[in-house]
């Protein structure tokens, strides 16, 4: 109930709230949200799997936002988009998570229907 409602509460302010960011820090802030995107969902399958764990959630929700926006810096110094490899790599962390939600949830509710 919990992450429901911190869903519902960050949704809600990011509605009402006028934030806007800079047009030069949207790479980054785009890179990190995917990023943290990617924690959030291995942390759901992780719960659901009864294999979570907060430590890990924690430390790589920060760390994998922060490697992200670091790539995004890196490359824009270098002038190489360096950040394309973060995307790739949260986005498809991102789909095999979910995936894994999907199936466990369609494990949970086909055995349901059988009783």
């Amino acid at each position: 109930m919990l992450p429901l409602i911190g869903i519902l509460a960050g949704i809600i302010i990011g509605v009402f709230v006028p934030f806007q960011i800079p047009y030069q820090y949207s790479t980054y802030v785009a890179v990190a949200i995917l990023a943290a995107l990617d924690s959030v969902f291995g942390g759901i399958a992780a719960s659901m799997q009864g294999k979570f764990d907060m430590k890990v959630f924690l430390s790589g929700f920060f760390m994998n936002a922060l490697l992200a926006a670091a790539l995004a810096y890196i490359g824009d110094q270098l002038g190489i988009q360096i950040y394309l490899a973060a995307i790739f790599a949260f986005g498809n962390r991102l789909f095999l998570n979910f995936a894994i939600i999907r199936r466990i949830l369609l494990n949970k509710y086909s055995k349901k229907d059988n009783i």
